[in-house]
Order: structure tokens, then sequence, then C-alpha cells
């Protein structure tokens, strides 16, 4: 949704509507009404919701009579990636912040302000600022009402821990969920919960309050997430693996049975993919086969070969030789602009 097809002086009002139609009731006032400008994107996730806005500066103001009028009795978390925000709820105050994220209850009046960065109107529109809001039932909660009353309104660091875990969650969420068929939207939606209710219960020291299947649930995240930023590490070993999270290796292997490949052989495969895809990469051409095997964990040239070719029946070499080749001749072969628009031959 675009503010771009709504005239300027009534782009303010409609996402005030938006807003309250995919969130809740607020009252919004602006600085920029006349140049005004949002864009909103929404996602069911099957008993959760994952929303991206984009707007211009605003103050916001949610009052006992909006909460009568509509109340999804909801929790929602708030993740800032541009400009800054502040929320005050339930007599807590959470301070501008950006990079970090902020839970709010639907069913309580609160407050807030979104600013752009400071520098942010290079480009002459003011500045915008932009924030991923996870939404879903209060009931679905695993945590006690009372304990997560003590939350809202509070920062919650998005840089490290399960924060910086469930932070890329949402920014996965909202890039890439959208191609996602329904079956995986909903388990998407689980995994969402689960780990909102792990980062919470790390906040408040209550992690034996989460069901056993949700822990297994962020476990398995965390987990994920570390060896995806350690694949170049040839330390990498499911030993490593289930060292780092203080589990046996047994355990970690258990783990890992109902997806139908093991620990070591999902390490290898990722590091694969990261190999294929630097090697098909013309920008990386100048970069010796071997160092891309190194730069993704391989230390020996030859294991590399012989495992790149069983998975992709050619040698790496061979593999870059094709795919550069192709990836070249698409360039070429692409309508230049001014072909295209000024109707001029191709030489």
């Amino acid at each position: 949704m675009s503010a771009a097809a709504v005239p300027a002086s009534e782009r303010l009002d409609w996402f005030t509507d938006v807003i309250a139609q995919e969130l809740v009731p607020t009252a919004i006032r602006s600085e920029r009404v006349r140049d005004f400008w949002a864009e909103a994107s929404v996602l069911d996730l099957g008993g959760a919701q994952v929303s991206s806005f984009e707007f211009s500066s605003l103050h916001s103001l949610r009052t006992a009579a909006h909460v009568r009028r509509s109340d999804p009795e909801q929790y929602q978390l708030g993740l800032v990636t541009t400009g800054a925000m502040s929320l005050a709820q339930n007599r807590n105050e959470s301070g501008l912040f950006t990079g970090d994220m902020v839970l709010w209850d639907t069913s309580l009046p609160m407050e807030s302000d979104a600013v752009p960065d400071a520098d942010a109107d290079a480009d002459g529109d003011g500045g915008r600022v932009r924030a991923i809001v996870l939404s879903f039932p209060r009931a679905a909660m695993p945590l006690r009402g009372a304990r997560v009353e003590r939350l809202l309104a509070h920062r919650i660091p998005g840089g490290h821990g399960m924060g910086a875990i469930l932070a890329q969650y949402m920014r996965s969420l909202a890039a890439h969920a959208a191609d996602c068929g329904p079956a995986e939207l909903n388990r998407l939606g689980t995994v969402a919960r689960d780990l909102v209710g792990a980062c919470l219960a790390g906040q408040l020291g209550a992690q034996e309050e989460l069901s056993p299947e949700a822990r297994t649930r962020a476990l398995l995240e965390r987990i994920e997430v570390f060896v995806h930023h350690n694949l170049g590490d040839p330390e990498l070993t499911p030993s490593a693996v289930a060292a780092r999270h203080g589990i046996s290796l047994r355990h970690l292997q258990q783990l890992f049975r109902d997806r139908g490949e093991t620990v070591a052989a999902g390490i290898r495969r990722r590091r694969l993919e990261g190999c294929r895809s630097d090697l098909a990469d013309p920008g990386l051409l100048t970069s010796p086969v071997h160092a891309v095997a190194r730069r993704w964990g391989f230390t020996n040239a030859s294991v590399f070969s012989r495992t790149f070719r069983e998975a992709y029946g050619t040698s790496p070499t061979e593999f870059r030789h094709r795919a550069v080749r192709d990836a070249l001749a698409r360039k070429i072969n692409e309508p230049c602009a001014q072909c295209t628009s000024g109707g001029l031959a191709r030489p």
C-alpha cells in the first residue's frame, strides 16, 4: 500500500486509516502534512502478522477512548530500522531508539514519536522512518501478563543475544516471507512467536515458563543463526556448535533428526552454496577458486574440488567459467535504456 496514489493533502488521513486497520486506531499528527509520505505492507502468518512501514515524521497517541472503540488484544513488537522512535506506555518510556525493539499492549493507552535521521534530508524528502511490527494475540504469549507488563515500552536491544536473532528474523520476514506458501507462513509465524517468547523470557529471567517445544524451536533458530555467521570458520563442526550452545553432540543430532539432514551435511551444503554464489559472480572473478573456498571454510583445495563436483556435477573452475560467461552474455544482450526509450538501433 502506498500513498503515491493519494492526494498529498489526504495522505496523513490515509495513513491513519491504514494504521487503524492493520494495527490499532490512533490519533496521528505530523509537521509534514503538506508533503507527508507513507508506504505499508502487511502479511498474515497464521496467528501472527508482520507489517512493514515507511513514513514521514509523526506523533501518535492511542487514548482510552481508542482502546474502547477497538482492541485486538494483542502484543505488538516494533523494530525501527531507519530513523528513531520513542514510546510511552504503562508509566514506562523507551526514549528515542533505532536498531532496537519495543513492545506494547494494544489494551493500554500509549504515545509515541517517530523522527528521521538527523542527516536524512539530503534528498529533500524530509527523511523517513522505517519500522517492522510483529503482532500476535496476547493469549499466544507463553509468559504471564504481569511479567510482560514490566517490559512494555522498554527498549529491547537488537544488537546481541536473542534480541539480535529476533531482529534479524523480523527483517527476514519483511523481506522474504511474501514468497512463501500458506503452510510455510504458518510455520514462520510459529517460530516468530517462539523467538519473541524466548527473547522476552531472557529479558525477565523466566525461561522456565516457556514450553519445551517453544524452547526447542528457539534453540534451533539460535543454532541456525550461529552456523550462518560462522560458515567461514574451518573449526565450525557439529561438536563446536553443540559446545557453543551448551548441549551434547547427541542432543544436537537429535534436534536435527527430523530435518532429514545431519548437522555436518547442513554445514557442508551451506558452504557449498556460498562458494557457488561467489564463483558465479563476475565481480569476484579476480579472486582465485581456492581463495573463495577458504572464505567459506574449505581449507583443502582438492577436498573442496571433489566435494563441489559431487554436489554440482562439475568442477569449481568449469562452473565459474560457464556461469560468468552466461552472466556476461545476458548483460550484453540486455537492451540499453537509450535503445528502448529513444528508438536507437544497436550497433
